[in-house]
């Protein structure tokens, strides 16, 4: 039988040979190199260092790319959802009027109100102005005896809508304010440069102050808060009271009353409301009818 010159010529031949320095040597690497892998993940932090590092020199196609790209396009949408909610949210909770509460909601916008700032902005109306948007008996209600859970703000192309809902997520009142009826509100009781003969609707009622003050003062004491409702804004005023016009329309059981003062810088006009039957107590006195 033949035999090849490299086979080794016995048994211990045969050892020697598979456990040699070179072999041991490579199994030892071999051991090393798997057991620092299993336990440090050496090798997949090195490749994934690689490819971090060439990660811009790739092209981004491929299903996975664009999985991630969709995945970051969602999270973004949702941050900017979340933080513009929350822009909105703080800017509300900021107004201290119905005009601000107005300018911080564009047309789909909501958030919820606290029941004390919806209060604080009630309470920042006079009192005659304030009726317009709810009467203070059912607000009372609404806000300390009713089972209201939250109030709730959405913004419209022409204003605002707040919506009182209650526990159980019914709407138990609404209230529709439009831009233009706020700023009226708002703006009622300050003054307006001019003179009461320029205004339309008070031509044929305007009195001099002399003779107006003088029907008011002959009324019943017990009349005149209903025909001044608010009389502080007259009493911030400087100048002098020349003349006063009565409105020829009632609103909402008001009529409105015009205060026309003379001073340096020009006369300006400041606006009151009274209850009409008690202005046309005080219209009797003025027309001489009066007892």
């Amino acid at each position: 039988m033949a035999r090849c010159w490299y086979e080794p010529l016995s048994f211990i031949e045969w050892l020697k040979r598979v456990f040699s320095f070179l072999n041991v040597a490579l199994f030892l690497l071999t051991v090393v190199f798997f057991f620092s892998e299993f336990r440090y993940d050496w090798f997949e932090k090195l490749v994934g260092s690689y490819l971090v590092s060439t990660n811009e020199l790739r092209p981004e196609t491929g299903l996975v790319w664009e999985t991630g790209k969709q995945t970051n396009n969602a999270h973004e949408y949702l941050n900017t959802i979340v933080n513009k909610k929350e822009d909105i949210r703080q800017n509300a909770n900021k107004a201290g009027s119905f005009s601000e509460l107005l300018s911080s909601l564009l047309p789909g916008e909501w958030v919820t109100l606290e029941k004390q700032q919806f209060k604080s902005l009630y309470l920042s109306l006079e009192r005659s102005t304030s009726l317009k948007i709810i009467d203070p008996a059912r607000l009372v209600w609404l806000l300390n005896g009713s089972n209201l859970d939250r109030i709730f703000c959405e913004g419209n192309k022409d204003g605002i809508n707040i919506f009182f809902i209650d526990s159980e997520n019914r709407v138990i009142k609404e209230i529709e304010l439009q831009k233009k009826d706020i700023i009226e509100l708002e703006n009622s009781d300050k003054p307006l440069l001019g003179v009461l003969t320029d205004l339309a609707g008070f031509q044929d009622r305007i009195y001099p102050a002399q003779i107006f003050f003088g029907a008011l003062l002959k009324l019943p004491a017990e009349i005149i808060p209903d025909l001044m409702v608010n009389p502080e804004a007259l009493l911030r005023q400087e100048g002098k009271i020349i003349r006063v016009g009565i409105f020829n329309e009632s609103v909402n059981g008001y009529i409105k009353l015009g205060f026309e003062f003379e001073s340096p810088g020009g006369n300006r006009i400041v606006f009151l409301k009274g209850r009409e039957w008690a202005v046309w107590q005080l219209s009797l006195n003025l027309k001489g009818e009066g007892k």
